[in-house]
């Protein structure tokens, strides 16, 4: 009924830190007077990764209920909180499915942020070993 509030709610969370991130990240750069050499994705790039993720799937879970008539454009604009038997279940679903839901995201972003660090790490070592040859 509601489960995408659970995701729409992490990415919420996790946009404003990417936002204190990028600042971070920031003035580090403005700091530094060197430029570094290492190759390696941004922390606050994979955290744009995570926020698209969540959102693209929580637009798609949105549509779905929209679909099905579970969510309406008028108040309460969840059709389960018009009667109390029907919001008890919308929000165990939220706790139980929605989180599932949003722990699941996040564990393939995970997946995907330490494989795209191994492409990057392997990337470089090819490139450091074709200038050293």
């Amino acid at each position: 009924m509601a489960c995408f509030t659970a995701t729409v709610a992490e990415a919420v969370v996790v946009k404003v830190i990417e936002k204190v991130e990028e600042k971070k990240e920031l003035k580090v750069a403005e700091g530094s007077k060197h430029v570094e050499e290492s190759a390696r994705i941004p922390f606050s790039r994979k955290l744009k990764w995570l926020t698209s993720l969540l959102i693209g799937g929580s637009f798609l879970l949105a549509f779905e209920h929209v679909w099905h008539g579970e969510v309406v454009p008028w108040f309460p604009f969840l059709t389960a909180m018009n009667n109390p038997d029907d919001a008890a279940e919308m929000f165990h679903e939220i706790a139980t499915v929605g989180v599932c839901m949003a722990v699941l995201v996040t564990l393939v972003w995970v997946g995907m942020c330490i494989a795209a660090d191994a492409i990057v790490k392997r990337s470089a070592q090819e490139t450091e070993q074709d200038h050293a040859a």
